[in-house]
């Protein structure tokens, strides 16, 4: 914890300092600038379709859907260092969660798993655990109904609920159907069987899923076992740091990947910063 709270420090200090700067607080690893193409284009004979209206992602700061902006570097270095930690160990399932809502998960779960599906060699799909309020389909635009709820209670097969926007190599699973059942669900025999078949079921593809706040339900502390890695997101000088202490101690250490600092307050403003900080 001494070295996350000394990168929160910097953080803040770095705010106070140049307000009016925007850049990674913690310096990122070199990525080269290259762009690629990849080696095959998916078809998707059985997922729903829809073409997302990329106005309507950029006003909802999906930025990562225009390769011009200029806050995509940061998603780009964020893809780079998960790569890192995860590829080596055939990681592939990451779920992306806060200590307390408005973090920016959710949008950071959407911007990076968009982020992912560019890179040479990956497909990307993202699924949307919050059972009590999905998010994710609306952010996007895409008027779904089904959700990962129907393949848990009505086991609708998992073509029926996956939704291809439009964008390559990505795929969505987020509905209107929720359910107060959420963390039952979530820590099911039938929740795990289901993310072992999207674990395997395609060995390039990574899979993000988008949990609740730690500390309101224990949604995330039943999917947690079932993942490979997980990723906190917390809002730089505003989350408290007992909070992060105490939701890092609601997961399992060795599956924990590092921070996401999302320094701009993601809801009310148009400018992203982001850092980075690996467990070591």
């Amino acid at each position: 914890m001494e070295k996350l709270k000394k990168a929160m420090e910097r953080i803040k200090d770095k705010e106070e300092k140049e307000k009016k700067e925007e850049g990674l607080v913690i310096e990122p690893l070199t990525e080269k600038r290259v762009e690629y193409y990849p080696p095959f284009t998916p078809v998707y004979t059985q997922s729903r379709k829809f073409t997302v209206d990329p106005y309507h992602l950029i006003k909802n700061k999906i930025v990562s859907i225009d390769s011009n902006s200029p806050e995509i570097e940061y998603f780009k270095v964020l893809r780079t260092r998960i790569l890192h930690h995860t590829k080596d160990k055939g990681w592939n399932t990451i779920m992306i969660t806060s200590p307390l809502p408005k973090e920016g998960k959710t949008l950071t779960a959407i911007n990076l798993a968009i982020t992912f599906s560019k890179e040479f060699n990956h497909t990307v799909l993202l699924v949307d655990c919050d059972l009590r309020q999905q998010s994710i389909h609306k952010l996007m635009g895409i008027p779904n109904e089904k959700s990962l709820v129907d393949a848990l209670v009505d086991d609708v097969p998992l073509q029926e609920i996956i939704v291809w926007p439009g964008i390559e190599k990505f795929t969505v699973i987020s509905g209107s159907r929720t359910t107060q059942d959420a963390s039952e669900l979530l820590g099911s025999v039938k929740m795990q069987a289901l993310l072992t078949e999207i674990k395997t079921r395609y060995p390039e593809r990574y899979v993000f899923f988008d949990l609740p706040p730690l500390l309101n339900f224990s949604d995330g502390i039943a999917f947690a076992p079932f993942v490979d890695a997980i990723i906190l997101v917390v809002m730089a000088g505003r989350t408290p740091l007992p909070d992060v202490q105490r939701a890092l101690e609601l997961i399992p250490r060795e599956k924990f990947l590092g921070f996401v600092f999302n320094k701009s307050k993601f809801l009310e403003e148009t400018s992203y910063s982001y850092g980075y900080y690996a467990r070591e």
